[in-house]
């Protein structure tokens, strides 16, 4: 869609059979396109889609140029295709020829750019500065909750507590008398959220406290995963040090945590504290060790600048969430040219979400470099769905409601506008979950859709960014790597603008092109990498962190 073109509907790629409605279009409204004309049998809501030709039962239904889904009931000409009408449908695929040649964006805009980031000395960079406190196990969840109590306010990283003085108000109310009903009439008035700049390590960007509810109880494989994961976030660009805290006997062993650390960094040099509390005995004797070590270790992780890197040392993560009907056609192919000029430039890209590429899987297969990682992409890809499957629930469950309400009403509807954030560069590499990111380029992470899952993913693999597109509004954010959202239609951006980074609806409303909007995006990225903004997420305190138990999630 060019930056001038104003309309109120439109088709994606030119073997689509059904239209895209970017507004609201009342039964019979005239129709005009490629030199055919006829009136919309019934209204169709924007994000919408409606068919070009009457469709019986069984046959296909194309957008974005793929097979998305199967006529369940005769659909005449004009109609709103939904749920009632329309079943998931996808193409088989199969190992086939390479097809790697791919036109480059013209990148000379940002050939020369740099960012401050931190430098690590196993060579990548940071676009944050954090210490972390992991459990190896939920057994250890209090004793983090006790250590951040008593670590985050004292060293000045606390975020104020906005609502404090709304509760005194209703207080106030309550002891002169008022009713219930006064109190839910009773107009609050909001309190400035003032932040501290008592902070006493100036370099250091947070403490951040990463519980989960894994490490022991669960399958081996959940735990030995659970290390790999763990330890992709203390070896990330990101992280200056880690606090880890082992009961003793879980699954979840200490020495597995150093294996999977080795892995990923032979060299590990950074400050990394990791106590056991059977050993040590009394709980005062783990938090003392804990508080003096973790203290050191901040001392010299505050040692650290920012200093000018290239856009090389960028790793990308590509996340979408709460997706609507214009996903596919705004925000996400806006993220896939920044993805494009990000491999130009020799960065890392991830698009993860495996059960979001359904139904796109041959055209991403095709676009492997070589047929190790094709096979392997369509083993993880099959493996995972039969998994999916064996619980009740395949691919074709991923669409949520708000999704399907939205005009994503299958899942490879949704796969397919997922996709471009992608972009067109060959695929580089084929990651298994929680895999670490050793190729530049477009790297497929094999995750489940599930926003924060998936988010906590990326980042173990290396993202020191993630670009996260929503157009129902999320608001998902990562404890060390900044989550910018970003939106695919204005109405959202408007509504809720405590949330959301940047707007994509500008190339719905034909004000901006694709282009446009993806080099707007990488020039906010570029200041976010730098330490220049902070996200909507990072200004919350979104630490959101969960990591995937094999095969549950979608």
């Amino acid at each position: 869609m060019s930056a001038t073109q104003i309309t109120s509907y439109i088709q994606i790629h030119p073997l689509d059979n059904v239209l895209v409605a970017l507004v609201d279009l009342p039964a019979g409204t005239r129709i005009n396109f490629n030199g055919q004309s006829f009136d919309l049998l019934t209204a169709v809501s924007a994000k919408h889609k409606f068919t070009l030709t009457a469709l019986a039962p069984g046959n296909q239904i194309h957008m974005y140029g793929v097979l998305v889904g199967k006529a369940s009931e005769n659909i005449p000409l004009g109609s709103a295709i939904t749920v009632d009408n329309v079943v998931h449908a996808a193409e088989d695929y199969a190992l086939g020829e390479r097809k790697t040649q791919w036109q480059q964006p013209d990148v000379s805009a940002f050939a020369d750019q740099t960012f401050m980031g931190f430098h690590r000395e196993d060579g990548s960079v940071g676009t944050a500065n954090y210490w972390i406190v992991i459990p190896l196990v939920f057994c250890e969840n209090r004793n983090v909750e006790v250590l951040k109590e008593a670590l985050i306010g004292k060293l000045g990283f606390k975020k104020p507590k906005s609502y404090e003085n709304e509760v005194d108000g209703l207080i106030a109310l309550y002891q002169t008398g008022k009713s219930v009903e006064d109190i839910l009439n009773a107009d609050l008035q909001r309190s400035a959220v003032v932040s501290q700049t008592n902070q006493l390590f100036p370099n250091i960007d947070g403490i951040k406290f990463l519980n989960h509810d894994m490490g022991c109880g669960g399958t081996r494989m959940d735990s030995d995963t659970l290390c790999g994961l763990l330890a992709g976030y203390i070896t990330h660009p990101n992280v200056a040090g880690a606090t880890v805290l082992s009961l003793g006997c879980q699954h979840a062993q200490a020495s597995i945590l150093q294996d999977e650390i080795n892995k990923r960094d032979p060299n590990f040099k950074k400050p990394l504290v990791i106590l056991e509390q059977q050993k040590l005995g009394t709980e005062s004797k783990l938090l003392e060790e804990a508080l003096k070590q973790t203290f050191a270790g901040l001392m010299q992780a505050n040692r650290q600048q920012r200093s000018p890197a290239p856009l090389s040392k960028l790793c990308i993560g590509l996340e979408c969430g709460g997706s609507d009907g214009f996903s596919g056609i705004s925000a996400n192919p806006a993220l896939g040219h920044l993805s494009d000029i990000m491999v130009t430039l020799g960065g890392s890209v991830i698009l993860a979400e495996f059960p979001e590429l359904c139904g796109v899987e041959q055209e991403l297969s095709d676009r492997c470099t070589d047929v190790a990682t094709a096979e392997r992409f369509m083993g993880l890809m099959t493996t995972y769905n039969a998994l999916a499957e064996a619980t009740g629930s395949g691919f074709y469950a991923n669409p949520s409601p708000g999704n399907i309400k939205d005009g994503l009403i299958t899942d490879a509807i949704k796969s397919a506008g997922a996709a471009k954030k992608g972009g067109n560069s060959p695929v580089t590499a084929v990651l298994d979950y929680p895999d670490k990111v050793s190729k530049p380029g477009l790297n497929l992470l094999c995750t489940p859709g599930s926003d924060v899952e998936s988010t906590t993913a990326e980042v173990a693999s290396g993202a020191n960014i993630v670009l996260f597109t929503t157009g129902l509004g999320t608001p998902t954010g990562n404890p060390v790597a900044p989550v910018i959202k970003i939106s695919t239609n204005t109405a959202l951006y408007n509504r809720m603008p405590d949330i959301i980074d940047i707007n994509c609806g500008t190339i719905i409303e034909g004000r901006e092109s694709i282009e446009e909007a993806g080099e707007r995006l990488l020039r906010y990225v570029i200041e976010v990498a730098s330490g220049n903004i902070k996200p909507k997420a990072v200004e919350l305190g979104q630490d959101d962190f969960i990591p995937w138990k094999r095969g549950v999630s979608l």
